[in-house]
């Protein structure tokens, strides 16, 4: 362990910005932590039926503000694309093969879990499992991929919103919002918001590869006037709490996102751009930056195979022939949180069993016969020299 440490430090170049990396798997954990907790799947007369702990324990909101971290992850990404794609045109490369690599890493690993679940509910409808059973899980599985459709369509409107204001998509999404609560508009008109929503961090994160948002001053503003805003329209116009959707509710802040979505993703934005010097000087430490090296180089295997690793234990739970507290009972009350708490590393363990099985379909096959171990730091594209191999953690034009 510590050769792959030392080794995956060493092969790191010296001006990659370490703590971006951090902030993108803070987000992509902060995901999976946040499914894992605010998920239950209830066992009820021989079907699996999904709820929330929030729709018995609204009191738990402020948890669902430490784990719905999309906001970060946008703003990552609009900073990783505006930078490579500037990097990329400088190079004379076109925008389609730039587009394409991009692209690439996002959908082969998608591509996997589709087939594997394509198998996974055929065979349930063939042994008898009843379709609101396979219409749940199925449902738990594939609702998360959104989130990678608009995120790839943000990539490929890069050269066209990299130098767009974020005031712009939040006038948008302000008038849709006014118009959907306030003059009781269709509510169809909320999913504009799904673009121009995420386009708000999207749009902050170039213009942070700018230069434009890097000062502890503008870390303040967002952090300060986005929570002032979300705590107004939380306490006075009648938006949920819940930063995350709860079956049930006649609003939910995430689909479509609304303007107190946003307003906490700026908020957001202002706090992980107040946290790039601390998490500097903590990751050059080689330990700590090997972990986030080694999330970052399975971020998406991690996020798309979560909510299976989740199910999986679910499903082998079944075979006790009991409802397991924790697992399949109603999330009801504080010995269900305690119970699900001690199931977290059981989770995680299973997400392990994944991440070995598909992970290749995200960091590619090692060229000329490279040992597995070599990985980590031997990544295409990166430089020709041998010593020392360069890092590769999906996200070229973060240095």
């Amino acid at each position: 362990m510590r050769d792959l440490v030392r080794r995956i430090d060493a092969a790191t170049p010296p001006g990659r910005d370490r703590a971006v990396d951090a902030l993108r798997a803070f987000a992509i954990l902060g995901v999976v932590l946040g499914h894992w907790l605010v998920t239950a799947l209830v066992a009820d007369s021989g079907t699996v039926r999904a709820a929330s702990p929030l729709q018995f324990m609204p009191g738990l909101a402020p948890v669902s503000w430490l784990v719905q971290t999309l906001a970060v992850f946008f703003l990552v990404g609009g900073r990783v694309a505006a930078k490579s794609h500037a990097s990329a045109a400088a190079r004379g490369e076109t925008y389609g093969r730039w587009l394409r690599a991009r692209l690439g890493r996002l959908f082969r690993p998608v591509a996997a879990l589709l087939v594997v679940w394509a198998a996974a509910v055929g065979g349930m409808l063939v042994s008898g499992v009843g379709p609101d059973t396979v219409y749940t899980l199925g449902k738990l599985v594939l609702s998360p991929l959104w989130f990678l459709l608009v995120f790839a369509a943000l990539t490929a409107a890069t050269p066209l919103v990299a130098k767009l204001h974020p005031l712009w998509p939040l006038a948008v999404v302000l008038h849709v919002d006014l118009i959907r609560f306030g003059l009781d508009g269709p509510a169809a008109l909320g999913w504009i918001n799904v673009a121009a929503g995420w386009l708000v961090p999207y749009c902050l994160g170039a213009a942070w590869a700018r230069g434009r948002t890097s000062g502890r001053a503008t870390g303040w503003t967002l952090l300060l006037g986005g929570a002032s805003a979300t705590a107004l329209l939380v306490l006075f116009a009648g938006y949920p709490a819940a930063m995350v959707g709860v079956p049930g509710a006649a609003i939910s802040n995430l689909n479509p996102p609304t303007l107190a979505a946003v307003t906490f993703g700026l908020a957001q934005c202002g706090a992980a751009l107040l946290l790039l010097g601390p998490l500097r000087r903590v990751l050059a430490r080689p330990a700590a930056w090997a972990a986030v090296a080694l999330v970052n180089l399975s971020a998406m295997t991690i996020f798309l195979w979560h909510q299976t690793a989740m199910m999986a234990v679910t499903a082998t739970g079944l075979l006790t022939g009991g409802a397991l507290p924790g697992l399949h009972t109603l999330p009801d009350g504080p010995g269900w949180i305690l119970a699900r708490l001690a199931w977290l590393p059981v989770f995680g363990a299973a997400l392990l069993i994944c991440w070995a099985t598909f992970r290749t379909y995200e960091q590619g096959r090692p060229r000329g016969g490279g040992r597995a171990a070599n990985r980590p730091a031997r990544r295409a594209g990166e430089g020709a020299a041998p010593r020392p191999p360069r890092v590769d953690l999906g996200m070229r034009g973060t240095r």
